[in-house]
């Protein structure tokens, strides 16, 4: 078998689902296979955090209390959210998966379902959303392609004066990665270690401080040699700079 946890790069997900023992076993399926996965049981809920936190998918169910499911997501395109969205239903019939597509989702899944069928329709719709949005970070020498998920540094000169080698691979751990890319999307400013946690663990998963430095001080081995510092910000969390400037 494969190793979903370094190939989805702990991809946060919002799960929006009233029934609280499905939610559990959803999240227990999703969080096995990497996902930090964040739960809310109500639509009005999860209006109030897309407004303030960043999911890159979402799982929705359409039975909700008040606001139903569909109601949902179309008023979470309305307010511009492009994550990808799949409709949990128990209602098969081809006008309610019509709606349903209609109203914003991206996929559309009938009750009941199989774990593995879940996991491969999120890992589809996380593909064509990272082909759509793929972006090259840039830090220094230091780039991400975000869509690929590839970092490369400069690679030393030969000894012997020839060509330059061009570039060379950086190998970054999964939450190595998660880490990076938040300080490079905010680079040059200081990122906020709060925001951080939450990016690598979602909301009611805990990481020690002292195991978030663990993960600064294997970023900054392997930056320091290509000219990158990695600085903390006493308070407030950390900042890439780079070695040498003034």
């Amino acid at each position: 078998m494969g190793r979903p946890c370094a190939r989805l790069f702990f991809m946060r997900l919002l799960l929006v689902e009233d029934d609280v023992l499905v939610a559990s076993g959803i999240k227990l399926g999703l969080g096995n296979a990497g996902y930090a996965v964040d739960w809310v049981g109500s639509a009005e809920r999860a209006l109030e955090v897309t407004q303030s936190e960043t999911f890159d998918i979402a799982v929705i169910d359409i039975g909700l209390p008040a606001m139903d499911g569909l109601t949902l997501t179309q008023t979470l395109r309305d307010r511009g959210l492009t994550m990808p969205v799949i409709i949990l239903t128990a209602r098969d019939a081809l006008q309610d998966r019509v709606q349903g597509l209609d109203k914003g989702a991206d996929d559309y899944m009938v009750k009941p379902y199989e774990l593995p069928e879940l996991l491969a329709r999120l890992r589809a719709l996380l593909r064509r959303s990272q082909a759509a949005t793929s972006a090259v970070l840039r830090f220094g020498g230091l780039e991400m392609d975000t869509g690929l998920r590839q970092a490369s540094v400069p690679a030393p000169l030969p000894a012997d004066g020839a060509n330059p080698a061009g570039r060379q691979p950086l190998e970054l751990g999964p939450r190595e990665w998660t880490v990076m890319e938040y300080l490079m999307l905010q680079a040059p400013k200081p990122a906020n270690k709060d925001k951080l946690l939450q990016a690598l663990t979602g909301w009611d998963k805990e990481i020690t401080p002292n195991a978030v430095e663990v993960y600064i001080s294997r970023l900054r081995a392997k930056l320091e040699p290509h000219g990158i510092a990695l600085r903390s910000i006493r308070g407030f969390g950390y900042r890439l700079e780079r070695l040498g400037a003034d």
